[in-house]
């Protein structure tokens, strides 16, 4: 242990728990996770990787960094999906659907996908000019941060629970501080990931962080088996995700700088109507072998509601370096890995891999 470097990650969301495991199994580190709340937690506004969907469908647009980034991860996910692969059971491949209102500006990015085809015309919902399919994956998201905490441990890394009101806490004394160890020391490197945390983290203070809120209810539907997808002229965005668990989600929303933290029902309500349009097949096969089914049949199959603020960033993902001097004048590198807004699952690994690049080169200097 005292050969290795010690490093710090803040925040054990998605990126914060998959950047530990990508710098853990480099070798050559223990990282230590310092966290307010962990994916074993109850669910909370205040840790937004609980509420996503979640499916991998990139919306890099014409952003050539983050296209490697989703790219690479989609990669890594598809080899963890794999039937008998070690995190099978946090994923579900599926067949997904994606109905648009106008045209795409960059219709390459999911080109890449398996099985990528465009959808003909007759196929398309009312007033949608285009649509696409392809096979993708959706992610059952708590039961897969618990997989990447598990792996983390596994892998020889270790986590403290703290709340960190400033980075100059961690750089003096590491995490330490907050487990109640005698012997306090200043880690090599710390790499921030406190997603919408960046705005008000002492020492961070990011300004361009903002939140982006949305919502979404939860359907036990184990009969589907599909992901659909509708954006309107309105700026509308409609989704199915079905997990592995026969558990569904339909949303959505996104709305910036909203902090409301608890479902609205109107909305609830709007989602679901929208949802049901999409995709009638939600009803029950035993109303649907009946009779027509109407909106009111998804009432005894919902299994809650929620909301998340997503840590939407202007200018994109932060991902550099800066170095900071520490109590003893020993200079200190500083990673920075958030502002992931709505795509921290789907480019969480091509991410982490930067990062991790990025801590390895500044310890060599």
């Amino acid at each position: 242990m005292q050969d290795l470097k010690q490093v710090v990650v803040i925040g054990a969301g998605v990126v914060g728990l998959t950047t530990a495991v990508r710098i853990q199994e480099r070798g050559g580190y223990h990282v230590e996770i310092v966290a307010e709340t962990l994916p074993s937690d109850p669910k909370s506004i205040k840790y937004t990787s609980h509420w996503a969907g979640a499916h991998h469908v990139s919306l890099a647009g014409s952003d050539v960094r983050q296209q490697k980034m989703d790219q690479e991860t989609f990669k890594t996910m598809w080899e963890l999906s794999a039937p008998g692969g070690p995190a099978e059971g946090c994923f579900l491949r599926i067949h997904q659907e994606e109905y648009y209102a106008e045209g795409r500006a960059n219709p390459e990015v999911l080109k890449v996908m398996p099985e990528y085809q465009a959808l003909p015309t007759s196929a398309l919902p009312p007033q949608c000019v285009e649509g696409i399919s392809f096979k993708t994956l959706t992610i059952d998201s708590p039961v897969y941060l618990n997989y990447l905490l598990s792996r983390f441990l596994a892998a020889g890394g270790s986590i403290v629970r703290g709340s960190v009101q400033h980075i100059a806490q961690v750089i003096e004394g590491g995490s330490g501080i907050f487990s109640g160890r005698k012997t306090l020391a200043s880690p090599a490197a710390v790499v921030v990931c406190v997603g919408l945390g960046a705005r008000t983290l002492g020492g961070v203070e990011d300004k361009d962080i903002y939140p982006i809120r949305g919502q979404t209810v939860v359907l036990r539907a184990p009969w589907i088996k599909f992901g659909r997808t509708i954006s309107s002229k309105l700026g509308l965005w409609t989704y199915i995700i079905p997990r592995r668990s026969g558990d569904i989600v339909v949303g959505g929303i996104k709305v910036e700088n909203d902090w409301y933290p608890v479902p609205r029902h109107e909305t609830t309500e709007d989602i679901l109507r929208r949802g049901f349009a999409l995709c009638p097949e939600l009803a029950p096969p035993e109303v649907r072998a009946q009779r027509e089914p109407v909106l009111e049949d998804l009432q005894p199959i919902i299994i809650e509601e929620g909301c998340g603020l997503r840590p939407g960033r202007k200018g994109g993902i932060r991902l550099e370096v800066e170095w900071v001097n520490s109590q003893d004048q020993k200079k200190v590198p500083i990673v920075f890995n958030y502002g992931h807004g709505g795509y921290g699952y789907q480019s969480s690994w091509g991410s982490a891999t930067i990062a991790s690049e990025l801590l390895e080169k500044a310890l060599a200097e």
